[in-house]
């Protein structure tokens, strides 16, 4: 693995004549000057980590605060994506892995508090619970965390297998978010099978704006969301997508697949800026975070 993008100001490269020079003066095209080898999982976790957010009133003046969008919370989202724009090939994103990914996928769900995802991810995928990663074991500890991130899921119907490990066997309680009128009996199942259920919309639907609040209410501020592309297409509808990152699989699938992000079209497309770009076999590990309104001084 290796970074392209930032490089460091002090990183040598060779010019076409062979000579060392500064980054600023790499030519287009020109070697990397970043060694490619495996990263360890502390050096990923230093590229990954969440931006430091102010839990006060400064953390998000303007529109957001206005919708009511608690301080201090980042929602960032991790996608895999082949060349052609396919979320997933027969059903299911793993294909379009490699090895890397899967470190970066490790990485990302040992820094969150919360791994946030929708109901029919969690039956196509066949989610299991989050499992301790001793690696990152003193880190969350530090900061006062449960050994693993809490698994969210987002159901307004309730349909889900609740004799699944994913609830009856996670090392902290999985949150099922639905809406105020969802079926009395789906609650009850839910809850007697250990889940942690959480009203966050009215009618049968869940707001996906309210999620985010009412797992920052729980204090998990750091969240992760795993998809799919329709839960994302709701959160990046919704305004409370901070950060893409999306792993690009030097791969072409066609077919029908679904882009990472399926939804209603948005009024406005929402700008992002480029934050990093790392490279492995061909795989490239894109972050993306998202330009806030004039006015917005966050990150």
């Amino acid at each position: 693995m290796r970074r392209l993008f930032p490089l460091s100001a002090e990183s040598p490269v060779e010019s076409p004549a062979g000579t060392p020079t500064g980054s600023a003066a790499r030519p287009l095209g020109g070697p990397s000057p970043v060694e490619d080898r495996e990263w360890t999982l502390e050096e990923l976790a230093e590229a990954y980590a969440y931006p430091d957010l102010p839990p006060g009133p400064e953390a998000a003046p303007g529109p957001e605060a206005a919708r009511g969008r608690p301080a201090g919370v980042w929602l960032r989202a991790n996608m895999v994506s082949s060349l052609d724009g396919a979320a997933h090939h027969d059903g299911r994103s793993q294909p379009l892995s490699s090895a890397a990914d899967m470190r970066i996928f490790g990485v990302l769900r040992g820094l969150a508090d919360a791994v946030v995802v929708g109901a029919e991810t969690v039956r196509r995928e066949g989610y299991r619970p989050a499992r301790a990663r001793e690696p990152f074991a003193a880190r969350r500890a530090a900061e006062g965390h449960p050994p693993v991130p809490a698994i969210a899921v987002i159901s307004a119907s309730l349909d889900l297998d609740f004799s699944l490990p994913l609830f009856t066997e996670p090392l902290v309680p999985t949150v099922v978010l639905t809406g105020a009128h969802a079926p009395a009996e789906r609650l009850a199942a839910a809850r007697a099978a250990g889940a942690e259920v959480v009203l966050a919309g009215e009618g049968t639907r869940v707001d996906p704006a309210r999620v985010v609040a009412a797992l920052a209410e729980r204090g998990l501020t750091r969240l992760l969301t795993e998809g799919g592309p329709k839960l994302l297409g709701q959160f990046a509808a919704a305004g409370v997508l901070d950060e893409l990152c999306l792993s690009l699989a030097p791969l072409v699938t066609a077919g029908d697949a679904a882009r990472i992000i399926n939804g209603p079209g948005l009024v406005e497309p929402e700008r992002f800026t480029l934050a990093s770009v790392l490279e492995d076999a061909g795989f490239l590990f894109t972050r993306y975070r998202r330009l806030r309104q004039e006015g917005n001084n966050r990150l």
